[in-house]
């Protein structure tokens, strides 16, 4: 049986703890034919907020400009899981553009890096930058105990 709550400080800290141990993810779009597509991204996240700085046309940009859903998944060989599901759009604001590249430069290693070294990213301004904001409306966190291989009690966050 799942844990539900509607507030993110329940599960915060671990969700933070994980995101910031696995820190790649696999992301599913759903293609033009209704088909999902998977790759494996580096988001940063600010709470409940996500940011993945990511190639602007691309793939991704025509799947989220017909179905605006992505599903992220976090796994390590604890077997400790991260599932979030969140409505995705292009954050095409300059200035917030150039936030989040600041984010992500200043964020220590492993989830904060200097997105200049992407080729074509050569500053928040760069054609190629773009940044995809996430809006989770569920996160779950699941796993599995290694020591007894019992399953352990998902928690799950939806904000409404």
């Amino acid at each position: 049986m799942a844990k539900e709550t509607r507030d993110f400080s329940d599960i915060e800290q671990e969700f933070m703890a994980r995101i910031a141990r696995i820190v790649w993810c696999t992301v599913a779009t759903v293609d033009t034919r209704g088909r999902p597509r998977t790759r494996i991204l580096h988001p940063i996240w600010q709470g409940p907020r996500g940011w993945i700085g990511t190639g602007r046309h691309s793939l991704k940009e025509r799947h989220i400009a017909r179905t605006p859903y992505v599903s992220l998944t976090y796994w390590d060989p604890q077997h400790q899981q991260v599932y979030v599901e969140c409505r995705a759009a292009w954050e095409d604001r300059p200035e917030e553009k150039r936030r989040v590249w600041e984010l992500y430069k200043s964020t220590p290693a492993p989830l904060g890096y200097d997105p200049a070294m992407i080729p074509g990213w050569t500053s928040a301004d760069a054609p190629a930058f773009g940044v995809l904001k996430l809006e989770p409306y569920r996160i779950e966190l699941s796993g599995i105990e290694l020591a007894t291989g019992a399953m352990a009690e998902p928690r799950i966050w939806r904000p409404i």
